[in-house]
This record gives structure tokens, C-alpha cells and sequence, in this order.
């Protein structure tokens, strides 16, 4: 469940807290020593999945002896084209007992590795004594808290329906929490200090999910650096946090502080601060990015068409059988994408695709939701088997339309008798594509090929198929195309076989206009008859004609 915060006043309720104490601006009177001034940390972490940098500006407003009202900017960067800042106020108390308390109250924005900008408002408290640490925050977006990303978008085929999710990046509300013990290797007033940490943190979202898990870290502190200024720190740490989404993610890092004191004609800051003075100007502790998470979010929709706006139909073959296959695709429509899904055997009448119809199986598809977003889908294999009879009356068992695709298909004609056998047959058409399939023939007593082009077909590409022809002694077997008195076919990369009968790779006549290269082949030669023009080029650098 979305976790929902009232809009905070704790940034004005600091401000109050600050003005009620009894502090004066840190030189205000003559002679004024103050304990706490201005300094700039400079930190690189080196992580697991990501790499980042931060410079963080430390400058107190109002401080006295044991209280201090500072402002603290912050931005940070990584190697995944994330930046953020952070805009905020603090105020530390010393108490008597030994402990500092204080409140945060951050403004964050951040730019997203997807280019988004997201804000939020951080609140914390803490509580720091020489030897523990407790704090805690809150982290309450405000203002937009979602952008589509459709590189995310998703969609797939479930039975005869085509389900589609819009790609999301959500910003999350969340808190964490963390304990901290310094270890006590070193004496309590030492210039060096060894912290061990402890926590957790939970970010969620209604749509996005929970983002939960533990955090630790260690820091290894160095106050007043060797060849440095008074007011400088060296830390070394290391972090390690895991949750479902993202993962185990750890970090390396170092932190430098430069005082500006340094820089400046102003009185130095007072010296000797035993370890509770030092710890009121900690570092703040806090989650250091806007929490996000990217992912398909969207509401489901029933996809009905391709992205080109063209009609989409699912057949699956456990609801449409072989012997209905053909009215099927003729009940899909012209310029209609037709996916297949499973194998479809005993097809008995001749599959006649539509003008435009693209019939597919294997391959991947982009497609369109109702509220015109896009995403891919993978289609799964499929496969089309003649019955035997088809080629009794026709020799056809797919017949491609003006226009026509044919994608990652698997289509195999048995043949039947003498009549011919042709896995795909291009009759009198033009802008016929055929990709990426596997088409065989078998024909006991006559020619037989995968795909035959007669009757002045034109404007044909054949690629990245397999195609194979099986025939009997003294058949025309054609390993390839029958391409007869058509023009200007492309034929590239594309593995050809045949056995039995005259194994001819292809038989031309009078084809024009003939290219491609990259096709492989098992030896067999090219038939040539009347006039073609243009070649057809195989990797054993041979051609045809």
C-alpha cells in the first residue's frame, strides 16, 4: 500500500526551535571564538552497480555554546546518468547527559537515469553520544510522482489475446532507521575513530511494490589529517544493503572535509573540542537518492492491432485445427498481421493469404495498445503440414497475396501422386517478402520445390530461409525456387538443399532482375533456361545463372 504523509511544517518548526533558543550569530560580539564553522566534504563510493560522487556544503546560521542552526546543500551524481540535490536545515542541541539531539528537514529533487525529475521532502531525527548513534528518516514525494517510460512497456500472447503493460518509473515513499556503536578500539578523545552501523529502510508504492531490506556500514574516522588544516577529516567506509528488487548492492568509499576557515581572514574556530562537540558536525545521515523503481505498471490492455495500425489475430492451434486453418487466415482480413501459434497438421485446403496479410510465427512484432502506446512481443514457433491431399488438386499449400509477408514459419508440403509439391507459391504477384523460415517439398514423380514464382511475380525478397526439396529418381527436384518468367527477386542468405531426382539449387526461367548473396547450398547446380538476367551468388563462389 502506498504509504501517504501529511505535508510537513518541520522546516518552519526547526526554524522556531532555532529562534527560541538563546544563540547569537556565531560572531557577534568582539573577541567571539565560535566553536563550529563553515566546511565542504568531497565523497566518491565505488559500488557493485553503480559508481557515485557527492560535494556536500556544511554551513552553520546561528550557533552558542551547546546549540547549533546550520544549512546543509548536498548533490550527488553517478555513472547512470542520475543527478540529484538536496536542499536543507538541521538543528543540534547539546544536552547535559552527554547525547546531541537534533532534527533534519531536507527538500530533494532528483533527475532520474531516465531523464525524469522527481521531489520529495526529507525529514529526520537523530541522536549522537560518544559511543551510540540512533537515527531515523522520512521520505515524502511530493508533486509528480510517475512518468511512462515505453522502453518498459510490455506485451505478450496469452491463448488468443495479446496483453499489453505500460512501462512506469514511480517514485516511492518510504523511512529507514540505523544504530550505530564506535568500536572501542581507540580512546574515546582520539583523533581517530572505528563506527559500526546497523539498520534498515522500506520504500513502497501501490503500483511499484515494496523496496525492503537491511542496511550496514562501517566508518573509519581521521580528524585533524597530517599535512592538513585544523577542522579536516579523512573517512574511509564501506556499506553493503540488500532488497528483493534491486538486489545485493555494496559500496566503497572515501570522504574528505575541507574547512573554510582556511580560505578566510576570520577568526579561527576554537580548538581542543573534546569528541560530543566534534560529533555536531557529523556528516547527515541519509538515504542518498529519491527512491525509484522502474517497471511495467500500466494497466493491462487487450492489444487489437500493430503497431502500424494494421489488424492483429491470434490463431492458436489447440482451439483452431488444420482442417479450418485456411478460413481462419482468409476471416483475418487484408493488411491484417496473422500470428500462429503451435503446430497445425492435416491442413487439407490451399492457405490463400489476404492482399497486405503478413502470416508469422517465430519472430518479434511491435504492437499497439489501445491508448497508443507500443511495445515487442516474441512469438512463439509454428508450424503448418500439408495433408497430402493438398497437392492433388493444387500443388499449393501456401499461396501469398499482393503485398504478403511470410515470417518464421515452418511449413512442409508431403506432395501426393505425380502432381507437383510447393511449400509457397508466388503466382502473379509483386511486393512479396519471405523471412526467417523453414519450408521443405516432397514430391514422388515430379518437380517439386519449397517456393515456386511463376506468372510475371515481381518485387520479391527471399531471406534467411531453409529450404530443402525431397523427390525420387528422375524428378525435377529444385533445392531452392522455381522461379518462371518473373522479375526482380532478391535471394540472400538462405541455406538450400536437395535430394533425389536432378538436385538443381534453383531452375530460372526467363527471371529478371535476379540478386543476393550469402546463400549456402550442398553442391547441387543451377537450372538455366530461356533469358535471365541479373545473378544469385552462394558462399562456394559459384552463381546462378
Amino acid at each position: 500500500m502506498k504509504i501517504a504523509y501529511t505535508r510537513p511544517r518541520f522546516s518552519a518548526w526547526l526554524v522556531l526551535m532555532a529562534l527560541a533558543c538563546p544563540m547569537k550569530e556565531a560572531k557577534a560580539e568582539e573577541g567571539d571564538t565560535p566553536k563550529w564553522g563553515p566546511h565542504l566534504d568531497l565523497e566518491g563510493k565505488a559500488g557493485t552497480n553503480r559508481n557515485l560522487g557527492e560535494v556536500d556544503l556544511f554551513m552553520p546560521l546561528l550557533q552558542n555554546e551547546d546549540t547549533l542552526f546550520f544549512t546543509n546543500l548536498r548533490t550527488r551524481m553517478d555513472d547512470g546518468s542520475s543527478v540529484e540535490g538536496n536542499f536543507g536545515v538541521g538543528l543540534r542541541h547539546m544536552l547535559d547527559s552527554g547525547w546531541n539531539v537534533g532534527g533534519i528537514a531536507y527538500f530533494d529533487r532528483r533527475k532520474s537515469e531516465w531523464d525524469n525529475y522527481y521531489n520529495q521532502v526529507t525529514l529526520g531525527l537523530e541522536a549522537l553520544s560518544t559511543d551510540w548513534d540512533f537515527r531515523a528518516n522520512a521520505y515524502v514525494p511530493v508533486g509528480r510522482d510517475s512518468y511512462d517510460v515505453d522502453s518498459l512497456n510490455t506485451a505478450s500472447i496469452s491463448g488468443t489475446t495479446v496483453i499489453f503493460r505500460g512501462g512506469e518509473e514511480r517514485s516511492m515513499g518510504g523511512f529507514d532507521a540505523e544504530i550505530g556503536w564506535r568500536a572501542p578500539i581507540f580512546d574515546e578523545d582520539a583523533g581517530q575513530q572505528l563506527r559500526l552501523y546497523g539498520g534498515g529502510y522500506r520504500f513502497s508504492d501501490d503500483k511499484a511494490g515494496l523496496v525492503a531490506g537491511p542496511r550496514g556500514r562501517i566508518d573509519l574516522t581521521f580528524d585533524e589529517v597530517p599535512f592538513l588544516w585544523q577542522g579536516s577529516r579523512f573517512s574511509l567506509g564501506a556499506e553493503i544493503q540488500h532488497d528483493d528488487p534491486r538486489g545485493t548492492q555494496s559500496f566503497a568509499s572515501f570522504r574528505l572535509r575541507i574547512p573554510f576557515q582556511v580560505f578566510s581572514d576570520h577568526k579561527p574556530l576554537r580548538q581542543n573540542l573534546n569528541p560530543i562537540e566534534k560529533r555536531m558536525t557529523d556528516p547527515v545521515i541519509r538515504d542518498i537518492d529519491v527512491v525509484t523503481q522502474s517497471g511495467s505498471y500500466g494497466p493491462t490492455e487487450i492489444v487489437t492491432s500493430t503497431a502500424s495500425g494494421g489488424a492483429l489475430s491470434i490463431i492458436d492451434s489447440s482451439l483452431t485445427t488444420g482442417a479450418n486453418l485456411a478460413t481462419a487466415i482468409t476471416s483475418a482480413g487484408a493488411n491484417s498481421t496473422v500470428v500462429l501459434q503451435g503446430s497445425f497438421t492435416n491442413v487439407s485446403s490451399k492457405v490463400q493469404l489476404q492482399a497486405g496479410q503478413t502470416l508469422m510465427g517465430s519472430g518479434t512484432l511491435r504492437v499497439k495498445s489501445p491508448s497508443g502506446r507500443t511495445a515487442t512481443i516474441q512469438t512463439g514457433s509454428a508450424s503448418i503440414s500439408g495433408s497430402g491431399t493438398v497437392a492433388s488438386s493444387t500443388a499449393r499449400l501456401i499461396e501469398m497475396a499482393n503485398n504478403s509477408s511470410l515470417v518464421g514459419i515452418t511449413a512442409s508440403n508431403p506432395g501426393n501422386g505425380t502432381n507437383g509439391s510447393f511449400a509457397v507459391t508466388l503466382d502473379g504477384v509483386s511486393g512479396v517478402t519471405i523471412r526467417d523460415s523453414t519450408l521443405s517439398a516432397t514430391a514422388t514423380d515430379n518437380t517439386v520445390a519449397p517456393i515456386y514464382i511463376i506468372n510475371s511475380s515481381s518485387d520479391i525478397t527471399i531471406t534467411g530461409n531453409t529450404l530443402s526439396a525431397t523427390g525420387a529418381a528422375g524428378n525435377e527436384v529444385v533445392g531452392g525456387f522455381v522461379a518462371l518468367s518473373s522479375s526482380n527477386i532478391t535471394f540472400s542468405n538462405n541455406s538450400v538443399s536437395a535430394t533425389g531426382g536432378n538436385n538443381n539449387s534453383l531452375w530460372l526461367v526467363n527471371a529478371t532482375g535476379l540478386s543476393g548473396s550469402g546463400n549456402t547450398r550442398n553442391g547441387e547446380t543451377c537450372k538455366i533456361q530461356g533469358t535471365n538476367t541479373g545473378s544469385i551468388s552462394f558462399t562456394d563462389n559459384t552463381t546462378c545463372p
